[in-house]
């Protein structure tokens, strides 16, 4: 074995070794906003259910005494709403998983510094897989995994640092990241090797690198949009008069409100579409170049198109009055059901030019997209 090959072996031992540690690390992680959530007093989101409920919907004050010829009489003020007419709520954010506690306040903390710590620890088991195959480490789908799982998380730490109130979206994330992690080094774990020879390219990095990035974002608006979902319904419940159950109170009234979330996963699914629309054209030219054609219907690139039209149909709903909300909440998620069936389904269960080995043994070589 000569040096160079006994050097990239030793490095892909390390990332193997790196990308164990920070499952490691998250699982800790995990355990700190599980914390974070049951120390979260309901003390202080009362006034949320308080501000939707009938009889705080609508409050007279104080009777006026008014003297007339003589004669005494006693006029009502006018009600007062305090909450928006024709269906609108302007109820108050949740505080968030830690409650407005100390003691939930600092695991949250604990955890976020423990989901930093994990961050670099996976970020260096990736880069640990670029230098023992010499090229970026996206030339199947286990590398494709650990480097979508990196950015997640970095995106997510990035909106933090933006001073973005995002912290509920933690033990979320964090969850389907060790899910994600646990796939990897199971099932779609691939040994060292390089690429076929369709992939040297330098649109490998500027095509999948932008992939991965969109697929991020796409995620945490997705996983927004499930929130909203849930926090909607609750919503409407005490808005009607009804009583959630006592697990539905404690978890959503934390969150942010739903007009929240529902603004934070358009906006971050908005913003990611573009780019989206970047990865499907540099995906064309870079077929240009490895096949001879810009496009030829590969199930890779009819699916990449559908997904691009599933979330050009949710923004495009987004802008039309009669399918705002729920409506558009479920187009997000099937447009972020179309990414998750054009990266697995696709590449799992239908073969094309993008498939480069067997998956039933083991050694799926499928570039990302």
């Amino acid at each position: 074995m000569t040096l160079a090959a006994a050097t990239n072996e030793n490095l892909a031992s390390l990332s193997n070794a790196l990308i164990y540690s920070a499952m490691a690390v998250y699982t800790l992680a995990f355990f700190a906003y599980i914390a974070e959530w049951l120390f979260g007093s309901r003390s202080k989101v009362a006034r949320t259910a308080a501000a939707l409920t009938p009889a705080k919907a609508t409050t007279a004050g104080p009777a006026v005494t008014v003297k007339k010829g003589g004669t005494t009489a006693v006029l009502e003020r006018p009600r007062v709403t305090v909450r928006a007419q024709a269906g609108a709520r302007d109820v108050p954010d949740g505080p968030g998983a830690h409650g407005g506690t100390e003691k939930g306040d600092l695991y949250g903390r604990i955890a976020i510094s423990l989901t930093v710590l994990a961050f670099l620890i996976e970020f260096g088991g990736v880069l640990a897989r670029a230098l023992s195959v010499e090229r970026a480490p996206w030339g199947n789908m286990y590398e494709f995994n650990i480097t979508f799982s990196t950015v997640a998380v970095g995106t997510y730490l990035a909106l933090l640092a933006l001073k973005k109130n995002v912290r509920w979206i933690g033990l979320f994330l964090i969850t389907t990241v060790l899910l994600d992690l646990g796939l990897a080094v199971t099932v779609l774990y691939t040994a060292s090797d390089q690429l076929v020879p369709a992939l040297h390219s330098y649109w490998l990095y500027i095509h999948v690198s932008t992939a991965i990035f969109c697929g991020a974002v796409f995620y945490l608006g997705a996983v927004s949009t499930v929130l909203y979902l849930f926090r909607d319904s609750y919503e409407n419940k005490l808005a009607g008069g009804g009583t959630p159950g006592r697990f539905a109170s404690s978890v959503l009234e934390r969150l942010p409100a739903a007009a929240s979330l529902d603004k934070f996963s358009y906006r971050i699914n908005a913003a990611a579409f573009p780019l989206w629309t970047f990865t499907i054209v540099a995906g064309a030219i870079w077929a240009g170049d490895a096949w001879g054609r810009y496009w030829g219907w590969d199930p890779k690139e009819v699916w990449s198109f559908i997904t691009w039209v599933a979330y050009a149909c949710y923004l495009h709903a987004r802008a039309t009055a009669g399918w705002k909300g729920r409506k558009a909440a479920y187009l997000a998620l099937a447009a972020f059901g179309c990414w998750l069936f054009n990266y697995y389904g696709v590449n799992i269960f239908v073969s094309g030019k993008h498939s480069y080995a067997d998956v039933g043994l083991g050694a799926l070589q499928a570039v990302g997209f």
